[in-house]
């Protein structure tokens, strides 16, 4: 099992299908999305790659909220998307990275295009679902985990990597996974970039003061043990307490709401993908 989020899990939860990779888009999902960024960028060459790049406007420092926008229309897309909604958004998305490579003084050899970076980024992306989908809706079974796995290659595939790089089965990724933890780093400048993310420190005062403290927490929460503690970020007994009841209260709150509710943001995305491509306007 990946998950990590509960210290004494709760047994596997029955269901009357099995689970694929859009029964976990819910909006409040995005609580963990910081910590999924930290995850992404744990490898040196993908910090690296985001800390240098000359793509102001994908810079969450000076472009928040349009990195906010892109980042979940492309989970949207991967998601629910059609194959020609896909096509497109994988189209632009490669333009975009082919201008994110490393210089002769970059500390590290990188390329936003390389399939390699690009299959742990999807990687990471997969493991924020299953982390989210157990989170809101309870453990999976072991079958349940390999079918919610079968519908996630989109994940990877919507990017730059290649089908066949997509581990076969639920138990290959996870050997995928634990090699990859082995690669975790972040130097200086990295780390100072992704804890500035955790404090908020990109948005506006007073959201820095008001909520910085408080998302830091809960990304940190969200962490699997081996980042949080690559980043530094300290975590006690006491506090894994506390975030097991913030998420058995946010589940169970998140289950009063309709599915139409709990999915609007997603399904926005999607509607707003349409308009750009409609009348012209950029993706990106």
């Amino acid at each position: 099992m990946i998950t990590e989020l509960h210290r004494n899990p709760a047994p596997p939860t029955p269901r009357r299908r099995p689970p694929v990779l859009p029964d976990a888009l819910d909006s409040i999902g995005a609580a963990g999305g910081v910590a999924n960024v930290i995850m992404q960028l744990s490898w040196p060459e993908v910090g690296w790659g985001v800390r240098e790049s000359r793509v102001d406007t994908g810079n969450v420092y000076k472009r928040p909220l349009k990195r906010a926008r892109t980042t979940f229309q492309y989970l949207a897309v991967a998601t629910l998307g059609s194959d020609d909604d896909k096509r497109v958004y994988r189209e632009e998305v490669t333009r975009i990275h082919r201008r994110v490579h490393s210089t002769p003084d970059s500390p590290v050899e990188y390329s936003a295009v390389d399939p390699k970076l690009q299959m742990w980024v999807a990687a990471c992306l997969y493991v924020g679902f299953e982390d989210v989908f157990e989170w809101l809706h309870g453990p999976m079974t072991e079958s349940d985990r390999e079918a919610f796995y079968r519908s996630a290659p989109s994940l990877g595939t919507t990017l730059q990597v290649r089908a066949d790089q997509w581990p076969a089965t639920r138990a290959e990724f996870d050997d995928y996974w634990h090699e990859g933890k082995s690669r975790i780093r972040f130097d200086d400048p990295v780390r100072e970039h992704l804890v500035g993310l955790t404090e908020l420190r990109m948005l506006p005062q007073p959201t820095t003061v008001l909520f910085g403290r408080l998302n830091k927490w809960v990304t940190t929460g969200f962490l699997h043990r081996e980042f949080r503690d690559a980043l530094g970020l300290a975590w006690d007994p006491r506090d894994q307490r506390r975030f097991e009841r913030f998420l058995a209260l946010t589940a169970a709150a998140n289950r009063m709401l309709p599915y139409p509710v709990r999915t609007l943001t997603y399904r926005v995305l999607l509607l707003d993908l349409k308009w750009r491509l409609r009348t012209g306007r950029p993706l990106m």
